[in-house]
């Protein structure tokens, strides 16, 4: 059986005249930069999230540094992140001229760890950013006080997150700002790149609709040094049809989940696997990631053998990537995302995961552990 980690043309083919209308739309009006298409994604996202305003970037990385533009962050700065993640989060302050700040992450949940924030602050830091990693909410609320208490930018990595929720609250909508991407393999996926910066501060709004066109205001004048962050019109369309079926999508996912940890429990597996955790409210699973310790590369190899689609998210922690080198990074700095990195893997999540194709998986699972573990 074929069972691919995502599948792009099965969400697409029962939504395929929607996105062919509205597409052509756009293609007819020959608007592709920002413009009403991008206005109207805007208060659809902001609505969504329950924010006041949503400015649209052309990606969920570009949507990381203009928050960090907007906050002033530049040389000599320090950031407080998490050491596992996508690069883009450290990457981002890095391009800034800041220092990324890395704390280690909860066990369970793979998020940033809140009690281990504080010691981490010195006279240099100007931030944080927890990422909700997988597609749950990070525990906001002693973040949220620790930021408030030294006053420091909060800004929410929710590129794997749209409509999770921590205590009733959605992410992006917790901190000062938040941060969402569009790449295709997101819950809300575009054709492309694309990103959103979510605020209900007006003169954080206004300041980030003038960084991402270059600073200009009015055009062609700059009292401040942006980038060309615009979201295409064409990307914007495409959003905007899909948003209306993401909590229908969401369920989906979250159905699948629940299918998932009963097959593994009753395979008599969950005694072998760790499952992921459900903390602080709405899990939107982005991601569905195990963890299966010392055995994590042969599962992988057997279950691609096996037709099975399968991702490690992520391999290498940022304290340990090359370009971090001047960190002074080294093994053992962070031995929770170290063992993340070495352990966990992602099964295949999507919406229109069949129950037949989850029997497969976890059968093959199964199959692999009476062989590892007899």
């Amino acid at each position: 059986m074929d069972v691919p980690l995502l599948d792009l043309r099965a969400q697409y083919s029962r939504i395929k005249e929607e996105i062919l209308a509205a597409t052509t739309e756009v293609y007819e009006s020959q608007r592709f930069i920002l413009g009403p298409k991008v206005d109207q994604l805007e208060k659809e996202i902001a609505g969504y999230c329950n924010c006041k305003y949503a400015v649209g970037v052309s990606s969920g990385t570009d949507a990381l540094l203009i928050s960090l533009m907007v906050a002033g962050i530049g040389p000599g700065d320090e950031v407080i992140t998490t050491p596992y993640t996508f690069f883009a989060t450290a990457g981002s302050i890095a391009r800034l001229g800041a220092r990324p700040v890395f704390v280690d992450i909860e066990r369970d949940t793979y998020n940033i760890n809140p009690q281990l924030i504080e010691e981490k602050i010195t006279k240099h830091t100007k931030a944080i950013i927890p990422v909700h990693l997988f597609g749950q909410c990070c525990d906001m609320e002693p973040i949220l006080q620790i930021a408030r208490a030294y006053d420091l930018v909060l800004i929410e990595d929710a590129a794997q997150a749209i409509g999770a929720e921590y205590k009733g609250q959605r992410a992006g909508s917790i901190g000062d700002i938040g941060c969402f991407s569009f790449f295709p393999s997101k819950n809300l996926g575009a054709f492309g790149d694309g990103g959103m910066v979510t605020t209900s501060s007006k003169s954080l709004y206004e300041r980030l609709k003038i960084l991402r066109v270059h600073g200009s205001h009015p055009k062609y004048y700059h009292k401040l040094l942006g980038g060309n962050f615009r979201l295409d019109a064409l990307q914007a369309a495409i959003i905007h049809v899909k948003l209306p079926y993401l909590d229908q999508w969401t369920m989906a996912r979250q159905a699948n989940a629940k299918r998932y940890r009963e097959l593994f429990t009753d395979h008599g597996l969950d005694r072998i696997i760790r499952l992921p955790a459900e903390g602080n409210g709405r899990h939107v699973y982005n991601q569905f990631v195990i963890s299966i310790e010392k055995k994590r590369d042969e599962l992988k190899r057997y279950l691609h053998e096996a037709g099975i689609g399968t991702e490690i998210y992520y391999p290498v922690p940022m304290h340990l990537q090359p370009c971090f080198n001047y960190l002074k990074g080294k093994k053992g700095d962070f031995p929770v995302a170290e063992a993340a990195a070495e352990n966990s893997l992602a099964l295949p999540i999507y919406p229109e995961l069949t129950s037949r194709q989850q029997l497969y998986v976890v059968d093959q699972i199964q199959a692999f552990c009476a062989k590892c573990f007899q």
